[in-house]
């Protein structure tokens, strides 16, 4: 088996593991990084501050940071000229982007300086591991969190949407796991443009795949438990049993509280949180299936806790987990555990 570098793309950080055959997890080479999204902010800024002209290439990634920077360079007064694919970072309805005052063109102004977007930046990385005489690896697997293309209506709802889907189907943990992107996932479609053949899954799912690498969770699978992962950007609760998603509520981090979460976390497992109720509020949504109704919800009352901002709800009796002795990758982690790279403990 060849190595594999595992990047989990959050809105504050990329967080990344290198997996080596035949080496234990602990002494694999692993890293913490500024997202790509704040390094193309800072980027931007620089040149607003120059009172430069930009110029954005490359493909679609998260926006975020960047999307925030581009609209105080054009409240400067300054110009944005942007290649199609890099202008669906800023919205899916290009039509909508060029009102902003983003200018769509099919090669840049040389006047414009350039910045390149993508949520994998592969000689950023190789010049990274260089003066520790590291390569990049052969093969890689790579999380965002992908909205889905939607150049109409609400993404916040379309995002749900394909949530929806995804239980209706069945909410199978491997159907989270793609080699082939679905056409509808344009921010996974160009990870697979900078790294061909890449793993790609969504930031939600690989938390899920990542909390089973405790090995205190990994025995609660089959019973049951609610995950609860609590993002720079997004926390999702999860209702878990064996291989399957029973129940979930997406939700904006900054919009909670530890009493908020906790009331979140309760009405889901009840089955009494409802899609209107989330979104009312500015989330995603919330939905159980069926199935959920006929089992125990007993096993479900053990919350187990992944994600940067899990200290917003310490205190309240919940287990934070420790992914193979780092909650930071669980994404990473979860990954390769579900690309078949790396077992459980």
């Amino acid at each position: 088996m060849e190595r594999v570098m595992a990047i989990d793309v959050g809105r504050g950080t990329q967080d990344i593991f290198i997996y080596e055959p035949g080496v234990p997890v602990e002494n694999c080479v692993k890293m913490v990084l500024p997202s790509p999204t704040v390094v193309v902010a800072q980027q931007i800024r620089k040149i607003t501050a120059a009172g430069q002209p930009l110029g954005l290439t490359g493909v679609t990634m998260g926006g975020g940071a960047s999307s925030q920077a581009v609209k105080k360079h054009l409240a400067a007064g300054l110009p944005v000229y942007a290649t199609k694919l890099a202008a669906l970072t800023i919205g899916d309805n290009l039509a909508e982007v060029e009102r902003s005052g983003v200018q769509v063109v099919d090669e840049l102004p040389s006047e414009a300086v350039p910045v390149k977007l993508g949520d994998v930046n592969l000689p950023a990385l190789e010049a990274a591991l260089a003066p520790f005489g590291l390569t990049l690896p052969g093969q890689f697997a790579v999380a965002v969190q992908d909205h889905g293309f939607c150049p109409q209506g609400s993404n916040r709802d379309f995002r749900f949407q394909l949530w929806r889907q995804f239980l209706d189907q069945g909410g199978h943990l491997d159907d989270l796991v793609y080699r082939q992107v679905p056409d509808v996932y344009n921010r996974m479609r160009s990870v697979q443009e900078i790294v061909p053949g890449a793993l790609v899954m969504d930031t939600g799912g690989a938390a899920v795949w990542g909390s089973l690498g405790d090995p205190v969770v990994r025995e609660l699978q089959e019973e049951g438990y609610t995950l609860l992962n609590i993002g720079n950007g997004h926390t999702i609760i999860f209702l878990v049993q064996g291989q399957r998603i029973l129940g979930l509520c997406e939700h904006h981090t900054g919009a909670l509280t530890k009493d908020k979460t906790a009331q979140l976390v309760a009405k889901l497992q009840s089955g009494q949180l409802t899609h209107a109720e989330v979104y009312a509020d500015g989330g995603h949504g919330a939905q159980i299936t069926p199935e959920y109704d006929k089992v125990d919800p007993e096993p479900f009352q053990r919350v187990v806790v992944t994600g940067p901002n899990r200290e917003m709800v310490e205190g309240l009796g919940y287990y934070f987990a420790v992914p193979f002795g780092d909650m930071m990758l669980s994404g990473s982690f979860g990954l390769l555990v579900a690309g078949g790279y790396l077992s459980l403990p």
